[in-house]
């Protein structure tokens, strides 16, 4: 007989396994779902395949987490049924039993997709339903009289994301319909009435739009709306990534504040991320992990597929215009170690700190500022000398991260590349936070003005780093942090 812990080891020794970001035990995992707050625990629900690695009939997968970092993986919640898969939706709590299912009923609201309707060709194998949970998502039961928003002829129209609209006292389900957004409004999350539309016109329309999520943020005492939109494929850097608008929403319609192109990170690695639910004002986006360019050919074995790092989300007003400021969220401090630490350093060429690194195990948080009139490069290396090269170009003004010696790259031909973004701050200063998990790398620059995530496949853990740069450059407050296991 295996015991749980030998299991336990084997999954933290596999190769490339993320030890503090969610990644399902075994199989494949794409789109966070359904993420909710209850009772001190969040709840991460996913699109699941739990009869192989690559991406099959979906159910849903169901994982919870007191801070984001310690994962338990839970029972499947949701399987499919004679309505078709489980494709990505929301769940909200329902506290004043509009539903009529129970107080505080969690209500998930998702897509069912239909093979055989989707084989006639007819294009309404997509259609909205709803599921109940009494006992914190343990257990659930599909309504009835499912499907509660049937397909109107629209044959991408599905990803609905459900919150409440307190000022009009009602529901409001964002969803993704083909090449723009259509909002819905209920008073029972059973009976749908079509508001609006957004975005025809407006935004990045390289691919089909799905996962969005639409949310209030404050910002000095003034309500923005922000709208987050993921689109495959259109990335900045290629395939797949999320794109989001800021502005206002009265219950009927969403109306941007400008048309700049936005994008929520410039990696190549962060895709159909959303907010959790029931959270108050704190706001706290999740993505998955990779990009549909080649997320069924990553070589990882026994699974495929992982979140990011759970980030808090604020607003940056600048020229009259919001920003989203997305940085790792706060719970992650309190697992923090410093190993290195050094106020004021000046590099002439390089400085060598894989000291530091090499008994950190892949995992760590390096912090630090500098002068932007000068170009920087972190080099991140391991014993086979593959390295991830991470950096600021003061000429170009972008950010980048280059893979293209960084490891296994042979399983897909765009894979090797380096990934450029703009920096969007001012200031002459710059901050960065990068962490490294095993076989990720999350760029936090500008706190969090500009991000960046690349997964990569070294053949052993990073255990090596320096800092390269051009001549006298002055870099200030330097940490390096080890970040524990979960696993």
């Amino acid at each position: 007989m295996i015991s749980t812990r030998s299991i336990a080891q084997s999954v933290q020794q596999e190769e490339y396994r993320p030890q503090f970001h969610f990644s399902p035990k075994a199989h494949w995992m794409n789109d966070p779902n359904g993420m909710v707050y209850y009772n001190g625990t969040y709840h991460l629900f996913f699109q699941y395949y739990p009869d192989g690695t690559t991406w099959g009939p979906m159910h849903w997968g169901h994982a919870t987490t007191p801070d984001f970092l310690k994962w338990e993986e839970k029972p499947i919640a949701l399987y499919p049924d004679s309505l078709g898969m489980i494709f990505s939706g929301s769940i909200v709590v329902d506290q004043h039993n509009t539903a009529g299912f129970g107080e505080n009923a969690f209500i998930a609201i998702f897509t069912h997709h239909n093979q055989k309707i989707e084989e006639a060709k007819t294009g309404l194998h997509q259609y909205q339903s709803i599921a109940y949970s009494n006992d914190e998502g343990k257990t659930w039961t599909k309504y009835k009289g499912n499907p509660v928003l049937p397909n109107p002829g629209i044959t991408d129209f599905r990803d609905p994301k459900v919150m409440w609209y307190e000022a009009g006292k009602k529901w409001i389900m964002t969803l993704a319909t083909k090449d723009r957004i259509t909002f819905y409004s209920s008073a029972n999350l059973k009976d749908w009435k079509r508001e609006s539309d957004f975005g025809a016109n407006l935004g990045a329309h390289g691919g089909v739009w799905e996962c969005p999520d639409l949310f209030p943020l404050e910002h000095n005492g003034k309500t923005v709306w922000v709208l987050l939109v993921s689109i495959n494929p259109g990335g900045p850097n290629g395939g797949s990534a999320t794109q989001y608008f800021t502005g206002d929403f009265d219950g009927n319609k969403f109306v941007p504040g400008s048309k700049a192109e936005k994008w929520i990170d410039y990696g190549t690695d962060n895709y159909a991320g959303v907010t959790w639910s029931n959270t108050g004002k704190r706001k706290i986006f999740i993505g998955w992990m990779n990009n549909w360019q080649y997320a069924n050919l990553v070589p990882t074995k026994n699974w495929r597929g992982a979140t990011t790092i759970a980030r808090d989300l604020s607003l940056v007003e600048k020229k009259g215009d919001f920003y989203l400021r997305s940085v790792p969220v706060k719970e992650m401090n309190a697992q923090l170690k410093t190993v290195y630490k050094k106020q004021a350093l000046t590099l002439h060429k390089e400085i060598e700190l894989s000291a530091y690194a090499k008994d950190l195990h892949g995992r760590l948080k390096l912090d630090f500022t500098f002068n932007t009139t000068k170009s920087i490069q972190v080099v991140l290396t391991n014993k086979e000398g593959q390295k991830l090269l991470v950096g600021y170009d003061h000429q170009t003004k972008t950010y980048y991260i280059d893979r293209t010696h960084s490891g296994a790259a042979d399983f897909e031909k765009g894979f090797a590349k380096k990934h450029s973004a703009p920096r969007i701050a001012t200031a002459i200063n710059s901050r960065i936070s990068l962490i490294l998990d095993v076989a990720s790398a999350e760029l936090f620059a500008d706190d969090g003005l500009t991000v960046m995530t690349d997964i990569f496949f070294p053949k052993s853990l990073i255990n090596g780093i320096k800092l390269s740069g051009n001549g006298n450059q002055k870099i200030n407050n330097v940490v390096i942090s080890s970040i524990p296991s979960f696993k």
